[in-house]
């Protein structure tokens, strides 16, 4: 039997969280080692990641990796359009050694069935009790977990729909603590207690993520990512901020335990 890619889904259904970012430093990563990656976007309105790509691509370079990449926009058809992503998933599947699909910020059912592919399901969190929101319901009397919520319970859903298929059910689910603050914060220690005791409830396991860096978002347009800086491009000067970030990106990959390859580390 053909070994199948490993299928890394980011997903969260709320915006803003640094899904995009987040997807494209773990492509970039898992290029640098040596593997081969297909990427789906299911965002295909907002794109960010496909922009990305583009952006990365248009510079020219061929030093730089790129992944396989596709945009998948949905139409009026939800049948042909649940085909289409199955053919893909399928046929990136059996051609590379990971496939990373970026997935929206609502509930859209090509995300629903994005989801149901994951091997592991990596969900990125804004520090703050807002977004905690998405995953579970907090009683502010007693500042305990009430219940889960809507993702939560989408991420449920979906991993019955894998079970439809005969697949096994989903490997990991990871939720990162993006934008940690270095305050130690009521706001941050209530985050930290409440995802404590939601992760046994749900079954996910939680990881800091990426600080709030002004790198991430100036690199967009270049197209690059901090695995790049070791390249010496012109304007990206390696500084302390940014070596701090590059250790961020280590541990976070570490802690996701991706597929290691012949390349070189973050």
């Amino acid at each position: 039997m053909t070994k199948r890619a490993h299928v890394i889904v980011v997903g969260n259904e709320k915006g803003g969280t640094g899904k995009s970012t987040i997807s494209m430093h773990l492509i970039m990563s898992l290029l640098d080692r040596g593997l081969s990656v297909g990427s789906i976007d299911l965002d295909a309105r907002q794109a960010t990641l496909t922009r990305y790509i583009h952006n990365r691509a248009a510079r020219g370079d061929c030093a730089l990796p790129l992944p396989d990449h596709i945009s998948v926009p949905s139409t009026d058809d939800r049948k042909a359009d649940e085909a289409r992503l199955l053919d893909i998933v399928n046929h990136f599947a059996n051609t590379h050694d990971v496939v990373v699909i970026d997935t929206p910020g609502s509930d859209h059912f090509l995300s629903r069935m994005g989801h149901s592919f994951a091997d592991t399901l990596v969900t990125p969190l804004n520090d703050s009790l807002v977004d905690l929101d998405v995953l579970g319901r907090v009683d502010p009397a007693t500042m305990k977990i009430l219940r889960p919520s809507h993702y939560a319970e989408m991420v449920w859903e979906t991993k019955k729909a894998r079970a439809i298929r005969g697949e096994r059910s989903m490997v990991d689910w990871i939720v990162l603590r993006n934008r940690l603050s270095n305050l130690d914060a009521r706001n941050k220690r209530d985050v930290e207690k409440l995802l404590a005791d939601l992760a046994r409830r749900v079954g996910f396991r939680v990881i800091p993520g990426l600080g709030e860096r002004v790198i991430y978002r100036s690199m967009f347009l270049e197209g690059l990512t901090l695995l790049d800086l070791r390249r010496k491009i012109t304007g990206f000067d390696l500084s302390m901020s940014h070596v701090a970030a590059r250790q961020e990106l280590r541990t976070l990959v570490d802690a996701i335990a991706l597929p290691v390859g012949s390349g070189s580390e973050v």
